[in-house]
């Protein structure tokens, strides 16, 4: 797990990573980590959060496409990256599929989700508002079984975005996500 510490701009923001393996059913991204952004944004009104992440995430070259919570079932998605920025309340999330890793998160956190990653609520606030957003030339799906052999060959090849979404061209991902890339052997 890596942190790394605030940046000029974001002087209240910090973020963590993992790498997750494959877990049943479930793909998970063994090349790329999960980021977690915590206080990306401050405390605030629903609405302003919302409309903050929507900015922000549009600036960074990840549209906004939805608002809404997480799903309560296993799933992933296997044509897109997936950012989620919390904008209200709090949850626990379980990543990687069943028996995976628990994270917390509240409003003006966000999570980075690379192509594959498991995903589903555990619990949550009567309040949890969900921003999500896509790199600009990717269009998600909802997987709950397990991928084909093409389908884990076009996740392999889906491209790392140019921009980190809550950290633009400096962020967590610009660093982690080449440097993984750089370093993987293809058979």
């Amino acid at each position: 797990m890596g942190i790394y510490g605030p940046s000029p701009a974001e002087a209240h923001m910090s973020s963590e990573h993992f790498l997750l393996h494959r877990n049943d059913w479930i793909p998970n991204n063994p090349t790329l980590p999960v980021i977690l952004y915590h206080r990306v944004l401050p405390e605030g009104a629903a609405e302003e959060t919302a409309s903050g992440f929507e900015q922000l995430f549009e600036r960074n070259g990840w549209p906004p496409q939805w608002r809404d919570g997480v799903f309560d079932y296993h799933h992933y998605h296997s044509t897109a990256h997936e950012v989620l920025g919390f904008a209200a309340g709090w949850a626990r999330l379980m990543l990687g599929g069943p028996e995976g890793r628990e994270a917390r998160v509240s409003a003006g956190d966000a999570t980075l989700l690379p192509v594959g990653t498991g995903h589903c609520l555990i619990e949550r606030s009567e309040d949890f508002w969900v921003v999500g957003a896509y790199p600009r030339d990717q269009n998600f799906d909802v997987c709950r079984s397990a991928p084909s052999a093409e389908t884990t060959k076009a996740m392999a090849a889906l491209g790392s975005p140019n921009s980190d979404p809550v950290g633009g061209a400096h962020g967590p991902l610009t660093r982690l996500w080449r440097q993984r890339a750089s370093t993987e052997v293809r058979p």
